[in-house]
């Protein structure tokens, strides 16, 4: 091989080997000293402590912390913008305040601040198996269902209809409620939201029938045309015929004969009916 080749080459390898050292020094110092230059700050207004559900915002529940970066859009920078105002999802310590987790102002604090406007809430009193159990939670989905009689007096027996479907649990609960011998008692109670026409069918449910609810997908908002059943259903008989409406009696009409065709007969003053001939 060329002597002066190979000299050649081995003297662009250096070269090319002292760039790229001299590239990577660079570009590291560059990084070192972009890390150590401190970020800009601001102020971020934060829970001073846990905020549950229905609380109204003092200012001592409000503390402002430095945070790097840029706030979120629905970040809430002035006190006095978030003093006053219900909690309607829970704000946990440290945790920013945030718009959409407030209730609007002059919306006032408990449950009435979480109710959207033109919904109502409606508490049912529930047993546990009603409640599946503790698994209906605040932001759960449910259907209706209730059973009882139709006050007809049919022979079908009880039956069972979905009268509601994705329905939102607006909160779920337990209060103490005294028994008829005066005995305090645990009782599960649910609140939904519901518009003002099913707030009608849910209050009417609860005080005639018995109601059960049926968890469901959140997902799944999809409503299904359901056709009910009945007791007489379940046992596989056929359900009993309407009771027929009475018949109307049967108007009797008399066959009224024609009347005859008679002709006065004058003589002198004294008058007389005949018959005509063939309508004896």
């Amino acid at each position: 091989m060329n002597r002066r080749f190979v000299s050649v080459l081995l003297f662009a390898l250096l070269v090319a080997a002292g760039a790229s050292t001299l590239v990577y020094k660079f570009v590291l110092i560059n990084v070192e000293a972009a890390s150590r230059k401190p970020l800009p700050t601001h102020k971020l207004l934060v829970a001073a402590h846990t905020l549950e559900v229905g609380t109204l915002i003092q200012d001592s529940d409000l503390r402002f912390v430095n945070s790097a970066g840029m706030p979120a859009a629905q970040a809430v920078g002035d006190k006095q913008q978030a003093v006053g105002r219900g909690i309607i999802a829970t704000i946990y310590e440290g945790e920013p305040i945030s718009s959409a987790r407030l209730a609007p102002k002059g919306a006032g604090a408990g449950l009435s601040s979480m109710i959207p406007i033109g919904k109502r809430a409606v508490a049912l009193k529930i047993d546990e198996v009603v409640g599946l159990a503790g698994f209906v939670v605040p932001g759960m989905r449910v259907d209706v269902i209730v059973a009882g009689g139709n006050g007809n007096g049919d022979r079908n027996g009880t039956l069972s209809r979905t009268v509601l479907q994705n329905i939102e649990v607006l909160s779920a609960g337990q209060k103490y409620e005294k028994t008829a011998e005066g005995k305090p008692q645990n009782a599960q109670v649910v609140n939904l939201l519901v518009t003002p026409d099913q707030a009608e069918v849910l209050s009417l449910a609860s005080n005639e029938t018995k109601v059960q609810l049926v968890l469901r997908n959140p997902l799944d908002t999809k409503e299904e045309k359901t056709h009910g059943t009945s007791v007489a259903a379940l046992f596989g008989q056929e359900p009993a015929p309407a009771a027929p409406k009475a018949a109307a009696a049967p108007r009797l009409v008399r066959a009224t004969a024609p009347a005859p065709d008679t002709v006065e007969v004058f003589s002198g003053t004294k008058k007389s009916e005949q018959l005509l001939e063939g309508r004896r």
